[in-house]
């Protein structure tokens, strides 16, 4: 730095708020990412970045508005900074060995030293400068980098006569992105995990638990919807969580019927429509519901026994699949809760609607009711929270000796903890036991050891009903003060 005499203003970037960390609800999102812009973009293909805040998230995978085409982008956007609650697992499938196309010669103008190339996902590594025939080497004769709309800007170094250039490069092609592609796979031969089940690495990999599992703009998918729901129940052998889905359609009645077209009925499930604006941006609702869901955990000492449902959202309108507005009413909302799908109203200010997962359909269950441990969002959530808690809690146990000790540090430990939960009024109460009849010598002496804890957890109070009487005496009370 120069000599400095005298008095001057320095400014520092805007500080916002960060989001706030939810500690048991990791959401983990499968999509496209403009990785070309990544700090590392070999790492960021088929494998799980975490991401706490926006920034994080947009040098770890880049960031682009044209979401459509980057997928990812959107949920960093409503996660990270809409709904402000982190960390988000992105798994991003775009890979650009596979997912690209070459674009042979394009001419640019010079102006004042620079040109840009006005296309997103140019992939740096593959392009080539030249000035007529005449090969420019990056970093003696040019520099080239990305702007902020993910534009790469190339700025001649020394030339200054210069007025065209011709560039080659290769692009990434997110259209080249299908459902097979995002729910990817196992190969054995390799031990590389793609899509999907790419999810079974976080554990190994983190030591993070995945919570809440979505695929914006995909998972309206039958394909991709199904695989999200049967992978929901069973992660590592041990692990169960959640999945948030999207369905298609114009009006009430075609999101229902799209809804059962596509079989989205499993109790891990939970079916959102329409999809939402924000400052004139549009959002699949996945990616605000599942961000809602893990904001409210957050708000809950990571305890996911809030029900999302009639949780205030930042939202101006909702849109159908056509982009045409909705406006939903409690009558309209409840018709789509009543078939498992759960939707966002504007009633003083637009809010979550819906308790219920996708396994429930009023038409079928006002005569059967429901499990609800597998009905009500909040409950099944809690199931789910709560034995992954006891697999991580007591994992140090297995391979103990059969003992008396073992047991009775499990039961004691685990009633003791249920009775704080019970006591902050997050269960209505739980008790563990370790039976005799469960645990017959046989089964004990094949190393197999069998616990039953029974828990009330706390269904949502979806209905709250005032019956209004007219009392005709209060009326000659007040005329008369009680005189006959």
């Amino acid at each position: 730095m120069s000599y400095q005499h005298g008095i001057r203003i320095e400014e520092n970037p805007t500080t916002f708020d960060q989001p706030m960390q939810s500690l048991s609800s990791l959401q983990v999102v499968f999509g496209t990412a403009p990785i070309n812009m990544a700090e590392n973009v070999p790492g960021a293909v088929n494998t799980p970045i975490i991401a706490s805040t926006f920034e994080e998230a947009k040098r770890k995978l880049g960031y682009s508005e044209n979401w459509n085409s980057y997928t990812l982008c959107e949920a960093m956007d409503a996660s990270l900074k809409r709904i402000k609650v982190g960390p988000v697992a992105f798994i991003n499938v775009l890979d650009p060995a596979i997912h690209k196309k070459n674009v042979a010669s394009a001419s640019l103008n010079v102006k004042d030293k620079e040109a840009v190339i006005n296309e997103e996902g140019v992939l740096l590594d593959s392009l080539v400068v030249k000035n007529d025939t005449a090969d420019l080497t990056r970093g003696t004769d040019y520099l080239a980098d990305f702007d902020q709309s993910g534009k790469v800007v190339i700025s001649l170094i020394t030339s200054t006569s210069i007025s065209t250039l011709t560039v080659t490069y290769d692009q990434l092609d997110p259209s080249m992105i299908t459902p097979a592609d995002i729910v990817g796979g196992y190969d054995a031969a390799t031990n590389q995990y793609k899509g999907i089940e790419a999810v079974s690495t976080i554990f190994p990999k983190l030591g993070l638990v995945p919570t809440i599992l979505l695929a914006p703009g995909y998972s309206k998918e039958q394909e991709v919807g199904a695989v999200l729901a049967a992978k929901s129940e069973n992660i590592n052998g041990s692990f169960k969580t959640e999945n948030v889905l999207d369905v298609e359609g114009d009006t009430i009645e075609k999101a229902i019927e799209d809804k059962g077209l596509k079989l989205f009925d499993d109790k891990s499930s939970i079916v959102c429509w329409p999809k939402v604006k924000i400052n004139g941006k549009t959002y699949w609702y996945s990616t605000i519901m599942a961000a809602v869901m893990a904001r409210t955990d957050a708000e809950n000492e990571d305890v996911p026994y809030k029900s999302p449902s009639n949780k205030r959202i930042p939202v101006e309108s909702a849109v159908n699949s056509q982009g045409k507005e909705v406006y939903l009413d409690q009558l309209q909302g409840n018709r789509l809760n009543g078939k498992g799908i759960v939707t966002a109203i504007n009633m003083r200010g637009w809010r979550v609607w819906g308790n219920n997962t996708a396994m429930y359909d009023y038409d079928i269950h006002k005569e059967a009711v429901p499990d609800p441990k597998d009905r009500f969002v909040a409950v099944r959530r809690m199931f789910n929270w709560w034995g992954n808690n006891f697999i991580l809690n007591y994992i140090d146990r297995v391979d103990d000796p059969t003992s008396y000790r073992l047991i009775e540090s499990v039961v004691d430990e685990e009633n003791i903890r249920a009775n704080g939960f019970q006591a902050r009024g997050q269960i209505a109460g739980a008790r563990i036991e370790f039976r005799q009849a469960d645990n017959p010598v046989s089964e004990i002496l094949n190393g197999r050891i069998q616990f039953i804890q029974k828990i009330g957890f706390l269904t949502p109070a979806k209905e709250i009903v005032n019956v209004l009487e007219f009392d005709p005496t209060m009326l000659t009370e007040s005329l008369f003060g009680g005189e006959q």
